[in-house]
């Protein structure tokens, strides 16, 4: 059987892989990434957040993907009936990127691995795991090519990031089930026909049907539109009898008084993609030899767009710490990248729990604003999860369930006195 000897084996070349790559490759480390798909392929997880920025920068992949000319993401739209919430990522607390992208992830995914390849990565592409084996931190990797030829990668360090793949998870018995409730998603593209002009038709949105039932719109700049509906998995499987998911989405679809309109007969460009119970976690994301990075660990809700921004950092963390440690330094891996890693994931898990609960809603949507307490919910929407220097960071447990009970309070007051 032939083999293969590198430094660091890679699973999968979405944005985690790719920038795990190339972060260690420009460090001098020999990496071999491989992927069971061939791109450009079709996949969700098209709005990112800011915090993204950084790594793409980091991992010297900004240029490329900015030369791609992507629909810039200056903040985004809530809507609730006659209620609009917009956050502007450029009113936020702290420090950090004021934009991102809304891109279409084949392309997006396709330039960082055109990418990394053009900088000298071995990227080999329609190559699935089968098996793999460690003694100690090293592993026999035992990788099928698209021919049906079996090969062993020798290496000494393996990053996982094989997404829904979820590769060594599956092979080392690691999942564990989420904490959050079972939800499930539907979604397309669509040929953006009747895209009105201006802020209106590049703007990022996400409409509200029910307390846990909304619409996403996510306009491209190719003049494409990705449209999405998200709920509870019963709610999601009764929108059509016979899981027609072209059903599925026209009804949802309809139920939108803001969108109806705009997509209301507009063509699907592919059959909807159901994605069901889609929330994701692992018993633990790194051991000897490894560590499981973006949705190979963990995977919230699509609702704040935080998939991205989590694979990346990750990505980039499980990179910096194998560096430190082929280095000679002694890195704690359960402080160090799953204590880290936790932190961020702990943040982003209480805002999605309130987003369902209808306590964030309450925030977002309560008038007359408050500017402040609006920017530092804003740096964490922009995935600036690790600054305990906001309160709506370090008090996550409480703060938004405390000032949801204070308005709803405030309201019962004010409605009683009408009384």
């Amino acid at each position: 059987m032939l083999q293969e000897f590198v430094d660091v084996l890679i699973i999968g070349a979405g944005p985690s892989g790719c920038v795990s790559a190339s972060f260690l490759h420009k460090n001098g480390i020999k990496v071999k990434v491989v992927e069971k798909t061939k791109f450009p392929r079709l996949v969700v997880g098209e709005s990112l957040i800011p915090r993204v920025m950084d790594h793409f920068e980091e991992a010297e992949l900004f240029d490329s993907l900015n030369a791609m000319n992507f629909e810039k993401k200056l903040g985004a739209r809530f809507i609730r009936n006659e209620e609009v919430c917009v956050f502007d990522f450029s009113k936020k607390h702290g420090n950090g990127w004021d934009w991102t992208w809304q891109v279409p992830r084949a392309d997006f995914d396709n330039t960082m691995a055109q990418e990394i390849i053009k900088k000298g990565i071995d990227l080999e592409f329609e190559s699935e795991v089968a098996a793999i084996s460690f003694n100690g931190k090293k592993s026999i990797t035992i990788v099928k090519e698209s021919n049906g030829s079996l090969k062993e990668v020798h290496a000494n360090f393996v990053i996982d990031s094989s997404g829904y793949g979820r590769v060594l998870p599956r092979l080392l018995d690691l999942d564990t089930p989420s904490q959050l409730a079972p939800h499930s998603a539907i979604f397309t593209h669509v040929e953006d026909i009747n895209r009105p002009e201006g802020e209106e038709g590049t703007l990022i949105s996400f409409d509200i049907l029910e307390t846990e039932v909304w619409l996403w719109v996510i306009p491209f700049s190719n003049g494409k539109t990705s449209l999405g509906v998200v709920g509870p998995t019963e709610f999601i499987n009764n929108l059509s009898k016979d899981n027609n998911t072209t059903e599925a989405l026209n009804k949802a679809i309809s139920r939108s008084d803001h969108y109806i309109k705009r997509f209301g007969n507009v063509p699907f460009s592919f059959e909807p993609i159901k994605l069901e119970n889609y929330s994701r976690s692992v018993k633990q994301m790194y051991g000897d030899g490894f560590a499981l990075t973006g949705n190979s660990s963990e995977f919230l809700d699509p609702v704040f767009s935080s998939g991205v921004a989590f694979a990346t950092e990750s990505g980039i963390l499980a990179a910096k710490l194998y560096l430190k440690e082929s280095q000679g330094t002694t890195v704690d891996w359960e402080t160090e990248f799953t204590g880290y890693m936790k932190n961020g994931i702990n943040v982003f898990s209480t805002y999605v729990k309130e987003w369902y609960t209808g306590n964030l809603q309450t925030l977002f949507f309560h008038q007359p604003e408050n500017p402040e307490v609006k920017e530092k919910i804003c740096a964490v929407l922009a995935g600036y999860v690790w600054d305990q220097t906001n309160p709506f960071v370090k008090k996550h447990n409480n703060i938004v369930k405390n000032m949801a009970h204070v308005i709803n309070m405030a309201k019962a007051i004010e409605k009683n006195k009408e009384v």
